[in-house]
């Protein structure tokens, strides 16, 4: 019997109760506490937001085995569950079941999960967006059997499992590749030559941007415009803008052939010294470095995963310093790194781009398959917990 039709006679002819969350439920709201009475030593994790931790407190209000859901701030209605003892801030909801013997708490949490995206589209909208202690009282949730409440948590806890060993496998890949990328790429004396990229590189220039608000420029543009924010993209096979031909001829931008490597000058937040390589000819804007080399001599790749080990000491020799701080061409020009012959440097890239691919690949490796796997997953979700509300009757 196949997974859909085993939940399909699960579900057949089962008959619920729809009642009140605060039917089946307490409902609180968590205790301020100072962050400066928080120690990130302490054992008890602080919830407000429900997303995750804000911090640590020494001392709890819930004993676990509970939802909680963000009460206020961008994120009010977000839904997590909770099984060891935890402080619960003042933006955040405590929901624990009444009785244990009838309803199956992680169940509820499924529930509520699944409808988290109305609880957070009901929004009490103002200063600060909200889901009120009312709005959660009144919601409705079906009550099956018991039995089948733990066979739905059964199912769905099987399919949370399986995408949580696929995430620790993704990490452990990733902490993988960092450290034989690291050891790949830390020569012994003689096995490397030290040079400027300045010397190395074809060309190192930077973008620029066409004006904005001038349609000739921008409205049915072929040609592909990166931002600096793309650069988080690592390897870049198409991007968000284009601009016209006109727009190119207008402005300081200039075709960077693929495979080239660009380097993030400026941005925002932790963009700048980000490096990513090119998989398609394309324009930078100001913000970006770009540089190309003559593949019979360096292979673009390799410099491409060097730089990538450097993105803390090119942010060291940016001028300024915070979010203020910029790189600009001629530390760029300056900056050195190893050069091994051309088959060692085509050795290395073979090795860390297969790394690449089952750690970062949206279509062939492990994130595909996390993406699959949470796909699946709300979607029995969606199916084990639709049941039909009854009908209301109309009276005369």
């Amino acid at each position: 019997m196949s997974q859909l039709s085993y939940m399909e006679k699960l579900l057949d002819g089962v008959e619920v109760e729809w009642k009140s969350l605060s039917d089946i439920a307490t409902i609180t709201i968590g205790d301020f506490v100072h962050k400066n009475n928080q120690d990130s030593s302490a054992k008890y994790p602080v919830y407000n937001g429900g997303i995750s931790p804000t911090g640590y407190y020494e001392k709890y209000n819930n004993t676990g085995n509970k939802i909680i859901v963000s009460a206020r701030g961008a994120n009010a209605g977000f839904v997590n569950r909770i099984s060891q003892p935890y402080w619960a801030g003042n933006s955040c909801y405590s929901v624990g079941v009444k009785n244990s013997a009838e309803i199956n708490w992680t169940y509820v949490f499924y529930f509520l999960k699944n409808a988290e995206n109305k609880l957070i589209g009901d929004q009490q909208k103002g200063g600060i967006p909200a889901v009120s202690k009312k709005q959660m009282e009144v919601f409705q949730i079906p009550i099956p059997s018991l039995n089948i409440q733990a066979e739905i948590v059964r199912i769905l806890d099987t399919f949370t499992e399986l995408t949580a060993e696929l995430t620790a496998e993704l990490t452990a890949r990733q902490q993988q590749y960092a450290y034989y990328r690291d050891q790949l790429l830390t020569f012994e004396e003689g096995d490397a030559v030290w040079k400027k990229l300045g010397d190395v590189a074809k060309k190192i220039s930077s973008g620029g941007t066409p004006k904005t608000g001038i349609a000739e420029y921008w409205d049915g543009g072929t040609i592909p415009w990166m931002s600096s924010g793309e650069v988080n993209l690592k390897s870049v096979y198409e991007t968000e803008k284009y601009i016209t031909e006109s727009g190119l001829k207008n402005s300081s931008a200039k075709i960077v052939p693929k495979n080239s490597i660009v380097i993030a000058l400026a941005g925002q937040g932790t963009t700048r010294g980000k490096v990513a390589r090119t998989r398609i000819d394309l324009t930078t804007n100001q913000s970006l470095a770009f540089l190309t080399f003559d593949e019979a001599e360096i292979n673009s790749d390799y410099v491409y995963y060097f730089l990538e080990t450097q993105y803390e000491n090119l942010r060291q020799i940016s001028s300024g310093s915070g979010t203020r701080g910029g790189l600009n061409l001629k530390m760029i020009s300056n900056y050195e790194i190893p050069i091994p012959v051309l088959a060692e440097q085509k050795r290395i890239v073979s090795i860390l781009d297969k790394f690449d691919t089952l750690t970062t690949s949206l279509t062939e490796g492990l994130p595909r398959e996390i993406e699959l796997r949470q796909q699946q997953y709300e979607y029995y979700r969606d199916l084990l917990l639709s049941f039909p509300k009854p009908e209301v009757v109309a009276h005369d």
